[in-house]
C-alpha cells in the first residue's frame, strides 16, 4: 500500500466507523432511554395504584375524624337535665358551659327590681339518668355596700327551689319527648 492509498484507506475508514459508533451510541442510548421510560411509566402505575389506595384510606381518616368530632358534641350527661338547666338559667348570662363535664357556670346577675343585689349559679349535672340526685346547685350572693360588692349568705331554700324548678322541667321535657300514651 501506498502512502496515498493508506491516507485514503485512514481516511474513508475513519468515518465509515465513525457512524457505526455513533450508531451504537445512539442504540445503547435508546435502549437507556426506553428503558428509563419503561421504569418511569412502571413507577407511574404504582404510584397511581398507591394513590388510590391513599385516597382510600384519606376517605377513611376522614370519617373517622368526622365520628371523633362527633362524639366530641355528643352530651355527657343527661340532655334532660341539661337542657332545663340551660331553661332555667336563660335569663342570666352565662360565664361557661360544658355539656361533657356537666357545668353550667353562670355570670352575675343584678336583677332590675333589686339593683343592690347580685347573685351567681353553678350547676353540676352529675349523670346521665334522670335522678334529684344528678343534680348539683350552688349559689353565690353579694350585696352592694357604700359601692361595695360583700358576700351574703344565700338562703338554703333558695337553692332548693332552683333544683326544684330544673328538675320538674327536665320530667316535662321528657314527657313530650314520649310518644303520645306511653306518659
Amino acid at each position: 500500500m501506498t502512502i496515498s492509498a493508506i491516507a485514503r484507506h485512514n481516511t474513508t475508514a475513519a468515518p465509515a466507523t465513525a457512524p457505526a459508533d455513533a450508531a451504537g451510541q445512539i442504540r445503547g442510548a435508546s435502549r437507556t432511554i426506553g428503558r428509563a421510560l419503561a421504569v418511569g411509566v412502571l413507577a407511574l402505575a404504582i404510584a397511581g395504584c398507591a394513590s388510590h389506595g391513599h385516597k382510600k384510606l384519606g376517605k377513611l381518616e376522614r370519617m373517622r375524624t368526622d365520628m371523633a368530632s362527633s362524639k366530641v358534641t355528643t352530651i355527657g350527661v343527661n340532655a334532660y337535665l341539661w337542657r332545663a338547666t340551660l331553661d332555667s338559667l336563660s335569663f342570666m348570662p352565662l360565664l361557661q358551659t360544658d355539656s361533657n363535664g356537666g357545668v353550667i357556670v353562670t355570670d352575675w346577675y343584678t336583677s332590675p327590681r333589686n339593683p343592690g343585689e347580685r347573685m351567681k349559679v353553678t350547676v353540676s349535672i352529675l349523670d346521665q339518668d334522670l335522678r334529684a340526685d344528678a343534680l348539683r346547685v350552688a349559689a353565690s350572693r353579694q350585696i352592694s355596700q357604700n359601692g361595695v360588692w360583700v358576700d351574703a349568705p344565700v338562703q338554703a331554700a333558695t337553692v332548693q327551689k332552683l333544683e326544684d324548678v330544673i328538675l320538674t322541667k327536665a320530667r316535662d321535657l321528657r314527657r313530650q319527648a314520649l310518644p303520645s300514651g306511653i306518659n
